[in-house]
């Protein structure tokens, strides 16, 4: 009999003192971040700007979910490729609904402490995925007279006026 006791007060203190969302989900999360191409350089940055990680996409990286009592964490994930304008996306972890569950399971020991200090009570987007742009040519000095030839998809609006004004002035 007191065996049996001792261990359903064991099995009730160990729910008391965890959280749902952390039991669940754990502190951590891997985030997938692909680009479009792929081969493009990531670069990853918490809210304090400390450097996370660096790769090449498509990788998955593993990120804490808070950044504190009761906040979530904040990145800042900068995709760039040579020939392309470099993308930049911020992700925040949202409130996670394994939290609730305290409610139920975890207790206010769980809601109040547990989850907030472990940053399990947040969750981040599974994936990120940036397409990046081509880059505009940049303009080359070269000597006067010489000739340059570009394609007419690369000129705006403007410069298309003008090189129409140009043609019937000839």
């Amino acid at each position: 009999m007191k065996k049996a006791l001792a261990l359903s007060a064991l099995a009730i203190a160990s729910l008391a003192l965890t959280g749902c969302a952390s039991i669940i989900k754990g502190g951590t999360q891997p985030v997938s971040i692909q680009s479009v191409p792929d081969g493009a350089n990531v670069t990853v940055t918490n809210r304090a700007g400390t450097k996370i990680h660096t790769g090449t996409t498509p990788l998955t990286v593993t990120l804490n979910r808070g950044a504190g009592y009761f906040k979530s964490e904040v990145y800042t994930i900068v995709v760039e490729k040579e020939g392309f304008q470099p993308k930049e996306i911020t992700i925040t972890g949202t409130t996670n609904g394994w939290y609730i569950g305290n409610l139920l399971f975890g207790g206010l020991i769980g809601m109040l402490a547990v989850d907030p200090v472990t940053g399990a009570m947040y969750s981040l987007p599974d994936s990120v995925s940036a397409t990046l742009e081509n880059q505009p040519a940049k303009a080359t000095s070269q000597a006067p007279g010489a000739l340059t030839i570009v394609s007419t998809d690369a000129l705006s609006a403007e410069q298309m006026k003008g090189a129409r004004l140009l043609v019937a002035a000839q």
